[in-house]
């Protein structure tokens, strides 16, 4: 499957790092997580499909890969304006995805920054409907379509990326340049 690109533009400043995602209709920013981090994302123009979830302490093996059991958070259409959202790092629907019904504009402020030395890297995920998985767990039928189990996957081959670099004015602080 082709997807059509998206583009962000990333701005790192100190212990945040901005980013403005463009997407085309039907441009896909893949299941993903923020670990550890605090994210701000404000849908600024277009509609944008959003699924979210956030981890519950739970682990079941499959035959194939371990799942972990999840909280559906969202899963509806948001057309700009609207309010902002905010991921904290295990609520709020930290485990997200975003496919543009529109062509839309995303800002997200993440704060700190990814950094895989830290232990903030991104990683993807699928998702299964619950009863896929809920051999001998105990939830009404109701209650179950508020979850879903997530396998952590390599990042999507079908996702693409391109960044463009930011060239607006440089951003100082106290004498220090961050660019």
């Amino acid at each position: 499957m082709n997807l059509p690109r998206s583009y962000l533009s990333n701005i790192r400043l100190l212990a945040m790092q901005l980013y403005i995602f463009f997407l085309p209709a039907g441009g896909v920013i893949p299941l993903h997580n923020h670990p550890g981090m605090t994210v701000f994302s404000k849908l600024l123009l277009g509609e944008v499909h959003i699924k979210s979830y956030d981890l519950v302490d739970c682990q079941q093996a499959s035959s194939s890969k371990p799942v972990r059991l999840a909280r559906l958070v969202a899963d509806k259409v948001y057309e700009a304006p609207c309010d902002t959202s905010v991921l904290y790092p295990t609520t709020g629907g930290n485990i997200h995805q975003f496919k543009a019904v529109t062509p839309c504009a995303i800002l997200d402020v993440l704060g700190p920054p990814y950094s895989r030395e830290d232990g903030r890297d991104c990683s993807y995920y699928r998702d299964f409907p619950y009863q896929d998985f809920s051999k001998g767990t105990l939830m009404a039928e109701e209650e179950g379509r508020e979850y879903g189990w997530l396998e952590e996957v390599e990042m999507p081959e079908e996702s693409q990326m391109d960044g463009i670099e930011y060239l607006g004015p440089q951003v100082v602080e106290n004498g220090t340049c961050f660019c």
